[in-house]
């Protein structure tokens, strides 16, 4: 019988390895986001409230057939020699046409995705900036941010390398219009 030799992993290997080997406890999600595990605990009531407001205006109001997860993870790019970013956000919305949750893999490319959206639970400053700059980074188109500590609404756009080139805030109460291939106004009142 003869050993096989295997190459070392680099790293960053290392830490994707580590990361999908990963047995969280049911309710916590952990991600892999610029080269950092960071596991959240189960989201609070508030957060899923906003979560669901969201999904059943874009899903009865879109000009397009619109699916939804809350659950599917995706896979980004990372820069700087991390391993792939691997983010699960709080809501993916995907024309319905091209089925991009089916498999049984938890983990999809991001090709296809028409938004995310991101609620701000205990670590905000990852929803605002860390998480922002990996779904610019994956090319996905809109980013819709709720932030509960500002008690307001952002709609990041056009996303060129690590960020999105443009933005819009609106404060709670006030609609916020989403572009094609969602073209409506999502109303934010019962955010309040």
């Amino acid at each position: 019988m003869t050993a096989v030799a295997h190459e070392p992993l680099t790293p960053a290997e290392g830490l994707l390895e580590t990361f999908l080997a990963l047995d969280t406890p049911e309710g916590f999600r952990a991600e892999l986001i610029e080269g950092e595990i960071v596991v959240t605990p189960p989201p609070d009531g508030d957060h899923e409230d906003y979560i669901s407001l969201i999904m059943k205006q874009v899903i009865r109001q879109s000009a397009t057939d619109m699916d939804f997860s809350g659950h599917k993870g995706l896979k980004l790019r990372s820069g700087g020699g991390c391993p792939k970013d691997h983010a699960i956000p709080d809501g993916t919305f995907a024309p319905a046409r091209l089925r991009l949750y089916r498999g049984a893999d938890p983990w999809m490319p991001c090709e296809g995705v028409a938004m995310v959206a991101e609620v701000t639970s205990t670590k905000p400053k990852a929803d605002r900036e860390t998480k922002r700059r990996c779904y610019a980074r994956g090319g996905i188109p809109l980013y819709l941010l709720v932030d509960r500590e500002t008690s307001s609404v952002t709609l990041f756009s056009d996303p060129e390398n690590d960020d999105y080139r443009q933005l819009c805030t609106r404060p709670f109460g006030k609609p916020i219009t989403l572009p094609e291939p969602f073209a409506f106004e999502l109303e934010t009142t019962d955010f309040l």
